[in-house]
Order: structure tokens, then sequence, then C-alpha cells
């Protein structure tokens, strides 16, 4: 499927964090496709937009306000995204991003090989700036990381592999 100049992208989540799942939904005119994506995911993406707009060389507007990236019901995702890309085409002076479907490693029978199922948007460098901004605020709003081995800190507690299996200083 290839979507050219979406009318709106953006990620998000559902759920309390530790239990989230994470969105990216995209629109153009009456299609809207979501896809289900993990936080990592999210995570590198809006770095990758970041750093692709760093290499153009004009200036990007701040695209759409925070009160315009929340997902749109249903929310109903296609599929879980294995592969994520992104590029920029300079003549048209838009962003391609790329999600492709994550297939299982085996087929379930013999003979059920198939393709894996792709979408492709194009957006202006506008809203895939704001995608990264607020894709880093969605992932923010989690757990807290910690400071030694970068994993979550439950609120239970938190036993860090990068201590050795011991808690961190001041924890109880």
């Amino acid at each position: 499927m290839e979507l050219m100049k979406v009318d709106r992208v953006t990620a998000d989540s559902v759920g309390e964090p530790g239990h989230r799942a994470f969105y990216i939904q995209t629109r153009k005119d009456d299609e809207l496709v979501t896809v289900l994506v993990e936080k990592e995911q999210v995570q590198l993406l809006a770095a990758s937009i970041l750093e692709i707009l760093s290499r153009v060389d004009e200036e990007t507007g701040e695209g759409p306000g925070e009160d315009e990236m929340a997902l749109e019901e249903p929310i109903e995702p296609r599929w879980r995204a294995g592969r994520i890309s992104l590029g920029h085409q300079q003549e048209a002076d838009l962003v391609l991003f790329e999600m492709e479907e994550l297939l299982p490693e085996e087929p379930e029978e013999e003979g059920e090989a198939r393709e894996a199922d792709q979408v492709r948007l194009w957006a202006t460098r506008e809203q895939m700036f704001s995608l990264s901004r607020h894709a880093a605020a969605v992932c923010a709003r989690g757990r807290p990381t910690c400071g030694f081995c970068g994993n979550p800190i439950e609120p239970e507690g938190h036993v860090c592999p990068g201590m050795n299996g011991h808690k961190e200083l001041g924890e109880d």
C-alpha cells in the first residue's frame, strides 16, 4: 500500500506504563492505517527522523501541534511492524516512511509462505518533525530507566545486571 502526501501521521501508546501497546497511525483521505510497533521502534523512529531532517539543507517548520497528534478511533492494527525505514526525496521534498509486516520465522503450515505486507507513506518534513517530537514524548511517559543498564525500573524495584545483579544505590 502506498499513500502519497498523507493528511497526518502519528505515533502513540495505549495502556499503563509497563503494559502499553505502541502504534503508528496514518491517514490519507478516508484511508486510516494503524500498525502495532515496539517502543524501541518508536524511539529509533524519533531519532532517525531528526537525523534525516538534519541532512536537508532547508529549515523545517514546527508541523502539527501536540493537540493534533492523538490516535484516531478505531485503533485496529493491520499487523505488527518488523522493518521500518526512512528516506528523503529531495525533488518532491517529502519524507518516505516504510513499514513492513513482521512475519513468523516459520510458516504455520507447509506452503503457507507469503510476502510481508508493506505500507509506504510520503509526508512533509513538518509532519515528520512533529511525529519525531511527539514520539519522543510518548516514549518518555513510560517507566524511568536505570542509569547503569538502561532497563526500565519497575515500581517494585530493580535488580540491575549492570551492577552484577545488585540493587542500585539508594534503593530499598
